[in-house]
C-alpha cells in the first residue's frame, strides 16, 4: 500500500521535473477567428462588397504574441501563423464574412472620413488597429498562471449610412493551469477573437459614429 502511495507520488514529480527542465524555444500559434454564431443580415448591413484597408499593428513588440517562463526561468515566445498577426486576422476575417456573400477587396488607403465613402468603390470599408495582443505564461510549483489579453480599435464605414461606427474593445482572460503547452495559448488566444468578432458582427452598427 505504501509501495503504491510512493508511485502515485512520484509521477507528478518526475513530470513537474521533465517540464521544468525544457528547453525553450519559439512556437506557433495558429491564429484564427472561427465564428460560433450566425449572421443572417450581415451582407444587408456591409453590403455585398467590404472594403479592408491594411491592419495597423501599433504594439511595441510586433514579432511575438506571448510569452511564457518556466518554473527554472527558461523562456519560450510565441509567434502568429500566419505571419505577421495582421496576415493572420485579415485572411480568417475574409473567410469568416465570405460565408455570408460578403467579399473582401483590399483597400490601400483611407482618411476615416464619413463624407469620403462615397467615393470608395465598396458598400463598406474595415479598418482595425491592434494595441494588444498577448499570452504570458508563468510557472510557479506545479502550476502555470496565464493571462491574456487583446485590445482592439475596429472602425467600419458604411457607404450607405454615411457614418463611421467605432469600436474600443478589450477582453482579457486569467486562468491556471497545470502546464501551459503551445496548444492550450492558441485556444485560448483564437476563443477570445471570437468573443470580439462575433459579437462584432452580430452588430456593427452598435458602436459610436461619426
Amino acid at each position: 500500500m505504501k509501495l503504491k502511495y510512493f508511485y502515485w507520488l512520484l509521477v507528478p514529480v518526475l513530470s513537474f521535473s521533465i517540464l521544468s527542465c525544457a528547453k525553450g524555444g519559439t512556437y506557433s500559434l495558429y491564429v484564427q477567428y472561427q465564428p460560433i454564431r450566425e449572421f443572417p443580415s450581415l451582407q444587408q448591413k456591409l453590403g455585398a462588397t467590404l472594403g479592408v484597408a491594411p491592419i495597423r499593428d501599433q504594439r511595441s513588440d510586433t514579432l511575438y504574441i506571448g510569452h511564457h517562463t518556466s518554473f527554472r526561468g527558461v523562456s519560450s515566445y510565441f509567434k502568429s501563423d500566419p505571419f505577421p498577426l495582421e496576415d493572420a486576422i485579415k485572411e480568417s476575417l475574409s473567410q469568416a464574412v465570405s460565408r455570408y456573400g460578403v467579399k473582401t477587396v483590399p483597400v490601400s488607403d483611407w482618411d476615416g472620413k464619413p463624407e469620403s465613402l462615397k467615393n470608395m468603390e465598396v458598400d463598406s470599408i474595415l479598418v482595425v488597429e491592434i494595441k494588444r495582443f498577448w499570452t504570458e505564461g508563468r510557472a510557479v510549483a506545479f502550476r502555470t498562471k496565464v493571462s491574456t489579453s487583446v485590445s482592439l480599435i475596429i472602425h467600419l464605414g458604411v457607404k450607405k449610412e454615411g457614418k463611421v461606427f467605432t469600436r474600443n474593445v478589450y477582453v482579457g482572460k486569467e486562468m491556471t493551469v497545470a502546464r501551459l503547452t503551445p496548444e492550450r495559448a492558441e485556444v485560448t488566444i483564437n476563443q477570445i477573437l471570437t468573443e470580439i468578432f462575433d459579437n462584432f458582427f452580430s452588430n456593427p452598427y452598435g458602436a459610436s459614429s461619426t
